[in-house]
């Protein structure tokens, strides 16, 4: 009877799901692969984020084929809704790829900080060189648009235009506020696909969340910087003014969004049952004794 039992019990252990991370162990995970890319040579950092810059922008390819094929749509929310759906490939290739992106960053990068395991100048490296790198692969692709789209006929001027106008007519402070719902999805897509158990859950979080972004649209620094250089190679009328005042109150909602109510809010509540050196990292997967 005694093993009969054993057999039984082992069973259901077999057959039973893993139960679900804690936030302790979410963190646990989100520090080990921020630690990892903030002691990585800034030179490997510099061409992932490169890589980054340029899948993040699939996103703005999609959207505006979206609107140069569709001849219309029959409502705003029809057009919202669409772009919302097709932007988010751009972000499943980033993250499923572990590519660094600095809308990522913001929450991934400030954790060590937070937990005393990195400096704030650590940070402001890992910040620049991703930041700059993703800038250089989404220009890149924007002028792959411009030069392609026309032979092709897969983005119209008039479609690469109609992007553009969503993000610009703003005044400062809706931008940056805009900004900060944008990063803190993002700061939100990234912890929650730490928690993650397979690839296909994964890529429907992400597309859950990120989708909201494009459904907004809210401001993002990388995807708007395509759309927005994307118009300006065009000749749709899009300033450098323009496109820096974009940049600049994006970029910096962006980093308020990830950092402070993701970054700052998850972390609290992780360790709130002890102290903040408490959660483990492997020192091994780090390369460091």
């Amino acid at each position: 009877m005694s093993g009969d039992v054993t057999e039984d019990d082992t069973t259901d252990e077999e057959s039973s799901p893993e139960p679900t991370l804690a936030a302790r162990q979410i963190l646990g995970r989100e520090l080990e692969n921020a630690l990892k890319q903030i002691r990585r040579p800034a030179s490997g950092l510099f061409v992932s984020a490169i890589a980054a810059g340029l899948n993040v922008s699939f996103g703005a390819l999609l959207m505006g084929m979206a609107l140069t094929f569709s001849g219309g749509f029959e409502s705003s929310f029809v057009t919202r809704f669409v772009l919302a759906n097709v932007s988010t490939v751009g972000f499943v290739i980033v993250i499923i790829g572990q590519t660094e992106l600095f809308t990522a960053h913001t929450t991934l990068g400030v954790l060590p900080v937070m937990d005393r395991r990195a400096s704030i100048a650590e940070l402001g490296k890992l910040w620049g060189v991703v930041l700059v790198g993703n800038l250089i692969g989404c220009t890149v692709f924007a002028g792959f648009i411009a030069v392609a789209g026309p032979p092709l006929g897969i983005v119209t001027p008039a479609a690469a235009g109609m992007l553009a106008d969503a993000l610009l007519p703003l005044p400062w402070w809706a931008i940056l506020l805009s900004g900060v719902i944008a990063g803190w999805l993002m700061g939100l897509a990234t912890w929650l696909v730490a928690a993650g158990r397979d690839t296909i859950g994964q890529v429907v979080l992400i597309w859950m969340i990120t989708g909201v972004i494009g459904f907004g649209p809210f401001h993002h620094a990388l995807l708007g910087t395509t759309e927005l250089l994307s118009a300006m190679f065009r000749g749709q009328g899009i300033s450098i003014a323009q496109f820096v005042h974009f940049l600049l109150w994006t970029t910096v909602g962006n980093a308020v969004g990830g950092t402070v109510f993701v970054a700052l809010l998850n972390y609290g509540q992780a360790i709130k049952a002890g102290e903040p050196g408490d959660v483990e990292v492997d020192p091994e997967s780090l390369g460091k004794s």
